[in-house]
């Protein structure tokens, strides 16, 4: 019996991982065909199907990913939650990487070190569910700290470009171009929505929700404005730039003067 269940913990294991990595190949292959796809229609129909399929990305797609959208109560935020990551991941890869960790630590509790069924199967229920969702939420924030510690220096560079003529299409673009990891990136996107036919609004409002950092949406506000209202955009922008400089570093002495305090009390 005890070899029945540990074949049977070690197949599930293997089982999950390999359903994982196939399902973000799968999402990968899915996502470049529709961005080939969208290059031809994009040109003969500005603003149609090709913005709408870059904005569609996010690890929506056929089949079982279908399927567990439907059957998932916060599928959506679930997906929100792992594109922040600014990895491939989709639900099915990471419900299944769950799910094998959780098989692969009933297996070691129960069969290896002999503990209680009922207690192996809550400690793996629980580590299954929780050891995901704070990796996740880890390399979320990893990233959005990187972003923020970047983005003052791709503001800079979009007003160097605006004061020497140039579009904010342009210097969005030069931004995906210069800027390291993950603020390239992530204008080499709104870069490429916009060339796909979407509007310059929508790709940077597309941008805002999917990074959800309230410097960035206040960067995409003061853009809409500017554009509705008119005004010196580089001086906008360049004050915008001044202040999260500033508020970084305030929070940098806050963060420095209470690891002193925690260090004289001890």
């Amino acid at each position: 019996m005890e070899i029945l269940l540990i074949s049977l913990g070690v197949f599930v294991t293997f089982l999950s991982g390999w359903f994982g990595l196939g399902a973000g190949r799968s999402n990968r292959a899915r996502i470049l065909a529709r961005r080939v796809a969208a290059v031809g229609p994009a040109k003969a129909m500005p603003g149609s199907g090709a913005a709408v399929t870059l904005r569609r990305d996010d690890g929506t797609g056929r089949g079982l990913e279908k399927s567990l959208g439907r059957l998932l109560p916060r599928a959506a935020s679930l997906r929100k939650r792992l594109a922040r990551t600014g990895k491939r991941i989709s639900v099915t890869g990471y419900l299944c990487v769950s799910a094998g960790l959780a098989a692969a630590v009933f297996v070691v509790l129960f069969l290896v070190l002999n503990l209680n069924p009922v207690l192996s199967t809550l400690s793996a229920f629980a580590t299954g569910l929780l050891l995901p969702h704070i990796v996740v939420s880890m390399m979320a924030t990893r990233r959005q700290n990187r972003f923020n510690s970047l983005f003052p220096d791709a503001i800079d560079l979009m007003v160097r470009g605006l004061r020497s003529g140039l579009p904010v299409t342009e210097c969005i673009k030069a931004v995906g171009r210069e800027l390291a990891e993950p603020v390239g990136a992530e204008f080499r996107r709104i870069t490429d929505e916009v060339k796909f036919g979407a509007k310059i609004n929508e790709a940077l409002w597309a941008a805002a929700h999917r990074l959800d950092i309230p410097e960035f949406k206040f960067f995409v506000v003061s853009l809409s404005v500017q554009q509705e209202t008119g005004g010196n955009l580089a001086e906008t922008l360049a004050n915008l730039s001044d202040i999260l400089r500033r508020r970084r570093q305030m929070k940098l002495k806050i963060k420095a003067m209470s690891s002193e305090a925690k260090a004289s009390a001890m």
